[in-house]
């Protein structure tokens, strides 16, 4: 499952937080790592650089920018199943 983000400041790697950005957090996944976020409903797919931690919230295992989340086409519907691929 994936959820999106769009507030803060700063961001786990210590860079600051662009929600126009495509970026995503992960557990435990090296910050830099290339990821193709993919919505198998829709087909719609987008690669997101990892530059933060988390979800935390149990049973997500991946949270993307909020510009990410538009290319997903998920504003609106919240958290959706996706398969993560690293590149």
């Amino acid at each position: 499952m994936c959820a999106y983000y769009s507030e803060s400041t700063k961001v786990a790697s210590g860079e600051r937080f662009n929600p126009n950005g495509f970026t995503a957090a992960h557990r435990s996944l090296p910050f830099g790592t290339r990821v193709r976020v993919t919505d198998p409903k829709s087909g719609r797919n987008v690669i997101v650089i990892i530059n933060d931690r988390g979800p935390f919230n149990k049973g997500r295992v991946i949270d993307v920018s909020l510009a990410a989340a538009r290319v997903l086409g998920m504003i609106g519907r919240g958290i959706i199943f996706v398969r993560a691929e690293v590149l």
